[in-house]
């Protein structure tokens, strides 16, 4: 899909199980005796307790609960500077889950919510500092091509034997299941195409739609509200996908559609992607591969490395260099399905 930069809340686990992460030996629950007096008291206390009390009690509980709720979603995003877990800055009147401000308390850096998506780029806030991205990278950055991925671009793909997004996401569905219930990290995620399908599908707690283009979040975000999709374990993200802002071993799985040959340096972000991905965590994506021309095949291994340096897009040219590529980055259990250009590779973190 959309190219991404060195080529988007869910949720560090709970800060309190990390703190007390080994000290559970130091932390014996001895029973508490109550004695008759005491429970007299109690039991006094709750009797003369009126509706009023019981109602700001229940509030209480309630907000308690969605608190650690927002917490342990706010806990799976990362600070792309040092992948120190991101904490919540704000308070409990802002409408979105993480607020309009994430810190880094290691980096004393803030990320911020525009009210669309979080803001999770090295030079996120960045002032006078700008770089020159890609050429592809900033081609899927334009409104225009952004507009028009849904509207005619990706239906394109069918010349190359793409079997269409429907069919792609059943595919990929069947690699996916040993995650199910966990989260899943839509990336280059374009307008959103299978980000949607994942949340329709329930199949995961949360789905983090990430992408560099905020063109392309902006149409996710449109799409998502024009066909009234759920977006309570939706959450869009703009990083960069050889930077990823999640804590390491925190993603259950990784899917990325026609995005591959779109990242300027496919192994930097793949192994970004094992790094996120939990034990047993799955990667799934689908790319063009071009060996169904045997006698072009020379002719490309000799010059893509020229068409990458003017265009930053990849020419993948046997199923044998993708396995290498996952190999090469910690993921085992490759496995690929063709269809003409088409290639769908799935490779799985080693337990």
């Amino acid at each position: 899909m959309a190219g991404a930069v060195g080529s988007i809340g869910t949720i560090l686990p709970r800060r309190c199980v990390w703190l007390n992460r080994g000290r559970g030996a130091q932390c014996a629950m001895r029973p508490l005796v109550f004695q008759p007096a005491t429970m007299l008291r109690i039991a006094a206390s709750a009797s003369t307790s009126s509706p009023t009390e019981e109602i700001s009690q229940i509030q209480i509980q309630q907000d308690l609960e969605l608190d650690a709720k927002t917490e342990q979603r706010a806990a799976k995003l990362a600070c792309p500077i040092c992948y120190y877990p991101l904490v919540k800055k704000s308070d409990k009147s802002s409408s979105s889950i993480y607020g309009p401000l994430l810190k880094c308390d290691r980096c004393k850096k803030d990320y911020q919510n525009n009210g669309t998506y979080l803001d999770l780029t090295v030079a996120a806030s960045s002032g006078e500092y700008t770089e020159s991205m890609p050429v592809a990278t900033e081609l899927f950055r334009s409104p225009l091509v952004s507009f028009l991925y849904e509207r005619g671009w990706r239906q394109n793909f069918v010349w190359a034997g793409f079997p269409g997004p429907k069919k792609e996401f059943e595919m990929a569905k069947e690699y996916l299941n040993p995650t199910i219930g966990g989260t899943i990290v839509d990336a280059s995620c374009g307008s959103g195409l299978f980000s949607r399908l994942f949340v329709r599908s329930g199949m995961f707690s949360q789905v983090i739609a990430l992408d560099f283009s905020e063109n392309m979040l902006r149409q996710c975000s449109e799409f998502v509200e024009k066909e009234n999709i759920p977006n309570e374990n939706l959450v869009l993200v703009r990083a960069d996908i050889s930077r990823l802002p999640f804590p390491s071993g925190s993603i259950d799985a990784v899917h990325a559609g026609a995005a591959l040959h779109c990242w300027p340096s496919p192994a930097s972000a793949v192994a970004e992607i094992s790094r996120v991905l939990r034990p047993g965590g799955v990667f799934v994506a689908t790319t063009f591969i071009a060996d169904v021309v045997p006698p072009a095949v020379p002719v490309l291994r000799f010059t893509r490395q020229y068409f990458a340096q003017f265009t930053s897009n990849t020419i993948y040219v046997s199923e044998t260099e993708l396995e290498d590529l996952c190999s090469a980055c910690g993921l085992v259990g490759f496995t690929c399905v063709r269809n003409g250009f088409f290639v769908m590779i799935s490779a799985t973190k080693p337990s």
